[in-house]
């Protein structure tokens, strides 16, 4: 404990070990990898920060903390997106790599090494574990049947089956669970059901897959999740699926497939869930290699190094149960904690394009400053599982109020009395050093609601630290002390204890606030500041000149970023007319009514992207598509556009999609959609072309 000694108003301070002090630790701590498909949205954000704040905390406190993370880049999805593209997959994954280093980096988020799970070190460790486990006999290889798309020659993972539920009857379901009723299934199960690849009726193929057997190891893991590793609503969780029975895990995937094959299994690879989770220890390897530090030491059983994953509750199995038992059943050490975190909504809704709430980190970032941000997650981020709701009017408010109207305000409000009466020089003493105390015995509670990651919590007391300073300048009165030269001396010291307040108060906001502080740093003398550091009261000393250090958002740059990403209204001329015709027993009959603004506005109009186009046999108009219309879905839809169009000229191009058709029925399958085309037929029906700058997903009116 530092012991204060008071001296006629000047806090002298003899250092025997600070209240928060520890043993030096060393951390080592991992954020889920950002899968290579798709750009980062705010939802991704979360996590980052949630765990940039901690690892920040931990170096402002001397401990050696290492974030490291990379890009998830296997798998079916990639290989298609790729292909759909017309480029390779490592193409597409240093593309996409690139945009994500540029996104984390606008966010603050401070990695060690952001490195890609397509490595060298990443096939060395994977292999590793894989022969481990092997010659331990945790693998078990056996013949399995499984979903075959003959035209594309290739097995089908489940959520590249599509059909109709078994148990409900709604269409367009996914392979392995109904999004309507909650019903989970095998794809085999699935009525109509179609390949997502080619769009062709599935048939079934027997296949050898390799297996880890999980439920060996159910005694170390029902030890190990009880044992302080996972928060207890997660531990609570698990013991649902302990109830059920582990069960083995496929790890194996069939050729053609983007990733690493398997040692003597020719045409066989690694499913990507596992070597994924080996991409920490490879991001990790690869900045040992390169900073000559000990591998082993961090990684080995028993290691006395901390290790942390900070993931969401959405891959909460396969980080609490699959990857402890692979790492334990291979030698390595297990997890320290897995913290586990809730799902972002924004305006009180899931994240979603057709509701104008999807928003990607660049949008953001181009747009508003990200550091106000970061405040209003960790205003908002507990230690728990709760959903976390980005509302943007309280998000406005709240940063003009606490970052704006209170903590930049102190600073502000008494930088310019130091710089005309006192050459921006400190008094020698602080007029009330108890209130000063008052601050820094803070340190305690806020220390350890970061360390419990109840950021929240941590964000209300300074705060509430932040009141009492501006409190403070409020009864003092600065501004009408300067009107009496008498009272010079006065304005000094009060401005001298509130700059003082300011200066703990940046140092508890160091880890949420990093490039505010850096700045604020710069004005207080350019000395980096450390959590030690708020013991001592800076004194007699001459601080820089002021300059602005965070400005009020406006409501009208956060309106921008929601058009960002939300789909693209384009205006439509309409003329839709009734048309009578003649039947043959005399009556009149209409064949297309006139619809009012509000039927027509009923209408999901929707640009589409054509991932694959193939003639019908035995229809003469009809080409079979299977677009994207952006809801993460695709969909199969029968167009009479045969006359105009060869199918493979169709591939990659763009067209406009009634969406929300009731799905029909016909002799060649399902149609989930009506394509909507202009011309005046024969070979001039006209689509979009690929370089419209539309996006799949995008809404038309």
């Amino acid at each position: 404990m530092a012991v204060k000694t008071r001296i006629r108003g000047i806090i002298a301070v003899r250092s025997i070990g600070f209240s928060l002090s520890m043993s030096k630790r060393r951390i080592l701590v991992t954020s889920a990898l950002p899968y290579a498909n798709g750009p980062l949205h705010l939802g991704h954000m979360v996590e980052t920060v949630q765990t940039d704040i901690w690892v920040r905390y931990q170096q402002l406190r001397g401990n050696e903390c290492i974030y490291v993370c990379a890009d998830d880049t296997h798998g079916t999805p990639i290989m298609l997106r790729a292909q759909s593209e017309g480029i390779t997959p490592e193409e597409l994954i240093a593309r996409v790599a690139a945009e994500h280093k540029a996104d984390l980096d606008a966010f603050d988020i401070g990695l060690a090494n952001f490195y890609s799970t397509h490595s060298d070190e990443n096939r060395e460790l994977t292999y590793r574990l894989y022969d481990a486990l092997d010659r331990a006999g945790h693998i078990e290889r056996r013949s399995v049947r499984q979903a075959y798309d003959e035209k594309a020659q290739m097995f089908l993972p489940d959520r590249y089956v599509k059909g109709t539920c078994p148990r409900c009857s709604s269409p367009d379901q996914y392979g392995d669970a109904c999004e309507v009723c909650g019903a989970t299934y095998s794809p085999s199960e699935l009525k109509n059901a179609i390949s997502v690849v080619s769009g062709t009726t599935p048939v079934e193929r027997e296949s050898e897959h390799f297996f880890f057997k999980l439920g060996a190891f159910e005694t170390m893991l029902r030890e190990w999740t009880r044992s302080g590793t996972l928060q207890t609503a997660v531990a609570n969780k698990l013991d649902e699926w302990f109830a059920a029975g582990l069960k083995d895990w496929d790890i194996s995937r069939d050729a053609p497939y983007f990733g690493f094959e398997i040692p003597n299994a020719p045409g066989k690879y690694f499913y990507v869930w596992l070597d994924a989770p080996v991409g920490y220890m490879a991001s990790f390897l690869n900045l040992c290699r390169t900073k000559g530090w000990g591998f082993e030491t961090w990684w080995k059983a028993g290691s006395e190094t901390e290790l942390y994953h900070f993931i969401g509750k959405d891959i909460l199995y396969f980080h609490s149960l699959f990857w402890p038992a692979v790492l334990h059943g291979a030698g390595f050490r297990t997890p320290t904690a897995v913290h586990v975190h809730g799902f972002l909504t924004v305006n009180g809704e899931k994240m979603s394009k057709s509701r104008g709430t999807f928003i990607t980190a660049k949008a953001w970032r181009e747009h508003l400053p990200t550091e106000p941000l970061r405040y209003f997650y960790a205003s908002r981020l507990g230690s728990g599982l709760d959903d976390l709701d980005l509302d943007l009017n309280e998000f406005v408010a709240k940063v003009n109020s606490d970052i704006v109207g209170k903590l930049v305000n102190i600073a502000s409000r008494c930088a310019g009395f130091l710089a005309r009466g006192f050459e921006n020089r400190l008094a020698i003493k602080l007029p009330d050093p108890a209130l000063y105390e008052e601050f820094t015995d803070q340190a305690q509670s806020i220390g350890e609601l970061y360390e419990n990651r109840d950021f929240a919590a941590a964000m209300r007391e300074i705060m509430s630290l932040t009141d009492k300073a501006n409190l403070y300048i409020d009864q003092n009165k600065p501004w009408l002390l300067a009107k009496d030269p008498d009272k010079a001396t006065d304005v000094h010291l009060v401005c001298t204890q509130a700059i003082n307040l300011f200066r703990v108060l940046i140092v508890y906001l160091k880890p949420v606030l990093p490039r505010l502080v850096a700045q604020a740093e710069q004005f207080l003398g350019g000395q980096a500041l450390d959590w030690d550091d708020i013991q001592r009261p800076l004194l007699a000393v001459k601080i820089n000149a002021y300059e602005p250090l965070a400005t009020r958002i406006d409501t009208a740059s956060v309106a921008r970023v929601l058009e960002v990403d939300k789909p693209v209204e384009i205006a439509v001329s309409t003329d839709i007319k009734s048309t009578n015709v003649k039947k043959p027993d005399g009556d009149t009959a209409t064949l297309i009514d006139e619809v009012s603004i509000e039927d027509f506005a009923k209408l999901d109009l929707r640009i589409a992207k054509i991932i694959h186009a193939e003639q019908v046999e035995g229809a003469d108009k009809l080409l079979k598509l299977l677009v994207d219309v952006g809801d993460d879905k695709t969909r199969t839809i029968f167009a009479g556009i045969r006359s105009a169009y060869e199918p493979t000229a169709l591939i990659g191009r763009l067209t406009l999609v009634f969406a929300n058709l009731k799905p029909r029925k016909m002799r060649f399958g399902v149609s989930e959609g009506m394509v909507l085309a202009a011309g005046p037929g024969g070979k001039d029906i006209f689509i979009l072309s690929p370089d419209t700058g539309a996006q799949p997903g995008m809404k038309v009116k």
